[in-house]
């Protein structure tokens, strides 16, 4: 008996391989075109994700082209990386906004569902009021404060966006009127082609004869006596005499552009101040304070989380048919709006700060002292000049040639560039400069009268 069992178990055993393989034989017969299916709709995945990918890397491409290099790191900050933040806090709040529920009321329990849609839309709409919960919640005809701000958070934060862009365009439209396109120059000598040395130094003479022409050009407008008077002032004080003729138009014009951005990143604190009806220029300290002091929104008051809405409904027929009803509603979109806020504030303080400090730095541009250790670096750097023996001919390059202006765009193009490249294209002006002066006055060698 023992022997027959195991001969079966050892013959089940067996065959239990085979029956598991036509098993699985027959459950792939009967499957393939669910099998088809997935293999399509994965398939279908795969392709949708990678085009998905591909468009947005395009447009990541395409973004980054267009990024323009005719500023320093001071203007990006704000019309680049200042503008974008408030563009992703608008969209954030709209989307809270629009696809969630930003507002929700407590209403009676014989209120249907059309009734507390309609005290979320209506109180959504009309503003409500805060009241602290150990205060009585004021009567019709008394005063209180409506919170008007939550519903145009988007569009003032889009506004915001715009207003820190504004400056940019100016400069780029005034900037464009002179001839020197400094995105073009900055895009030619940081791209992939200028690593060819032979194309590298063919780009160099061309912007040398650009930049020579255009030198020429404000000298040509410059000449008279008057002219010559009017240049010696503005070489000292350029708030007097400022143009293309004094050699200064694009610093004075850039350091005006500066001067607007400071106004425009200080003056949306106060901005801000007034949409939300707050002391918003010293919203940061009260946050902090507010920490230290372990104080909640319920005592301070600032985004209220929830709040009073007064709302009237008319019925047909009785002797009073206007109904006033006083609800409480919790508003989470404030949660979102108190966060964005705290962050904008502090953000705003950083820009003003290193939007003053790249406005001074600019500003030492004006010091002929600053603008000859600026030249001299470079000039040493490609062993020019060794000693004071070309004091005179160095000021001739500095103050006659490239003027304000001049050493303004070398520096401006150190500043998206590097060393190397400014430390090439003055060594380039020099060489020609001097070239110039050795064809006017052959027998002079390089000594010219300053």
């Amino acid at each position: 008996m023992a022997r027959n069992r195991g001969r079966a178990d050892a013959a089940a055993g067996h065959n239990r391989p085979k029956v598991r393989n036509l098993v699985n034989l027959h459950k792939e017969r009967h499957k393939p075109h669910e099998n088809a299916s997935e293999a399509h709709a994965a398939g279908v995945a795969g392709l949708a994700l990678g085009f998905g990918m591909s468009g947005f890397l395009d447009v990541l491409g395409k973004v980054g082209k267009g990024l323009r290099s005719d500023d320093d790191f001071f203007d990006r900050l704000s019309h680049r990386y200042t503008a974008i933040i408030f563009i992703v806090f608008a969209l954030v709040v709209s989307t809270k906004q629009y696809v969630g529920d930003p507002i929700t009321c407590w209403t009676p329990t014989h209120f249907t569902d059309a009734h507390e849609d309609y005290t979320n839309n209506y109180c959504w709409i009309k503003n409500t009021y805060y009241t602290a919960f150990d205060e009585r919640i004021p009567e019709k005809w008394e005063p209180h404060e409506h919170i008007g701000y939550y519903q145009w958070v988007p569009i003032v934060l889009m506004v915001q966006a715009l207003m820190f862009y504004i400056p940019c365009i100016v400069w780029r439209l005034l900037n464009g009127r002179t001839g020197v396109d400094m995105n073009t120059i900055v895009k030619s000598l940081s791209g992939n082609e200028s690593l060819n040395p032979d194309a590298r130094e063919g780009t160099i003479r061309y912007l040398v004869r650009h930049l020579d022409r255009y030198f020429d050009h404000q000298r040509d407008l410059s000449k008279g006596c008057f002219a010559n008077c009017k240049q010696l002032i503005s070489k000292h004080c350029i708030c007097l005499f400022c143009g293309r003729r004094y050699g200064n138009y694009l610093i004075a014009l850039y350091l005006i552009i500066k001067v607007i951005y400071l106004a425009n990143v200080i003056g949306q604190l106060f901005l801000l101040n007034a949409f939300l009806g707050t002391n918003y220029h010293i919203y940061g300290f009260e946050v902090i304070g507010d920490l230290m002091n372990k104080r909640s929104w319920k005592e301070s008051g600032q985004f209220p989380r929830v709040t009073l809405c007064d709302f009237e409904i008319r019925f047909l027929g009785g002797v009073s048919n206007i109904h006033r009803h006083t609800v409480q509603c919790v508003l989470p979109i404030n949660l979102f709006n108190e966060k964005i806020y705290i962050f904008i504030w502090f953000w705003l303080v950083f820009v003003s700060a290193a939007t003053v400090f790249g406005f001074l730095t600019w500003l030492s541009m004006l010091f002929q002292r600053e603008r000859r250790h600026y030249i001299r670096k470079y000039l040493k750097l490609m062993e020019r000049i060794e000693s004071n023996c070309d004091t005179k001919m160095t000021h001739a390059f500095i103050e006659k040639y490239l003027r304000q202006d001049g050493v303004f765009i070398l520096k401006l193009l150190g500043r998206n560039t590097n060393d190397v490249v400014v430390a090439e294209m003055i060594d380039a002006l020099w060489e020609y400069f001097t070239e110039q002066k050795r064809n006017i006055h052959p027998g002079n060698g390089t000594e010219i009268d300053v």
